[in-house]
């Protein structure tokens, strides 16, 4: 079995997949989550690009037929969490919009995250360390501070917090450990990104969130696809078994070796 096979069988993609069967399928894993965790329903934080588009409409679907099926209500919660102003905001209204949430809410994480940042330095100061925390480290700090908020509401609201991750971000390790990692439930794991625009499409996201470039709104003009040096377009034929540049290919494995922990879970001894 080659590298990559053995990535794709750990990852669980499958090479082409029947979009209604896996909508129905999805919708029915949070469904059944949802009744055995005893919870009111789900939370989504709603960034503005595709893969919480698909994850917001797979959450309303799934708490729509709950509350039809019971006769309780049960809620889609989303959040939207921009680190001061958000250039593409209007994306994550635009989806709570497309799907009719009548649950939503607003949570800026600017003063919290500078906050901990200055408290930070202060800690390198103490340390003879004289630097400001790193552009990447700010970042992590902004991935786990919108964790601390959704499970804040969470908590108190008795709802399931719903991660965006896939496995085109799995391959790549493109996300902070026990930060935006650390959910409840993910249910768009096995999908490649091309399938998640794929169920986008079928969903009805609008069409300008289905094409944007990713982001994981690390910093000003920050791109996924620039900063791990690969496509989306290689990384979703990658998964699906098909040949592509060498390059990218040595790219894609040299990432998943590196990120190797970060899909483990807490060791122990």
């Amino acid at each position: 079995m080659t590298v990559q096979q053995e990535i794709i069988a750990k990852l669980g993609v499958k090479p082409t997949i029947d979009v209604d069967a896996e909508i129905e399928r999805r919708v029915a894993f949070l469904k059944d989550y949802v009744m055995q965790a005893g919870a009111s329903g789900l939370l989504i934080a709603i960034s503005g690009g595709v893969d919480s588009a698909v994850a917001t409409g797979l959450c309303k679907r799934a708490t729509d037929e709950l509350s039809k099926e019971t006769g309780k209500e049960y809620i889609t919660l989303g959040v939207f969490q921009p680190y001061g102003e958000q250039s593409d905001i209007a994306h994550s209204y635009a989806v709570a919009e497309a799907f009719a949430l009548t649950h939503k809410v607003e949570t800026n994480i600017q003063e919290a995250v500078d906050e901990i940042a200055i408290e930070t330095e202060y800690a390198f100061k103490a340390l003879g360390i004289h630097r400001h925390l790193s552009r990447g480290g700010k970042g992590n700090v902004k991935a786990r501070t919108r964790m601390v908020v959704q499970y804040a509401l969470a908590f108190d609201m008795n709802l399931l917090v719903v991660g965006t991750d896939h496995a085109s971000e799995a391959l790549t390790g493109f996300f902070t450990k026990w930060g935006d990692g650390a959910v409840d439930l993910t249910p768009l794991s096995t999908l490649n990104k091309r399938q998640v625009r794929q169920l986008a499409r079928r969903l009805g996201v609008p069409a300008e969130i289905v094409d944007k470039a990713p982001t994981a709104g690390l910093w000003q003009g920050q791109t996924d696809e620039d900063e791990l040096g690969v496509t989306y377009e290689d990384n979703s034929s990658y998964l699906e078994g098909k040949e592509i540049d060498p390059k990218a290919k040595e790219i894609l494995e040299k990432h998943y070796k590196r990120t190797e922990h970060k899909r483990h879970g807490i060791p122990g001894i």
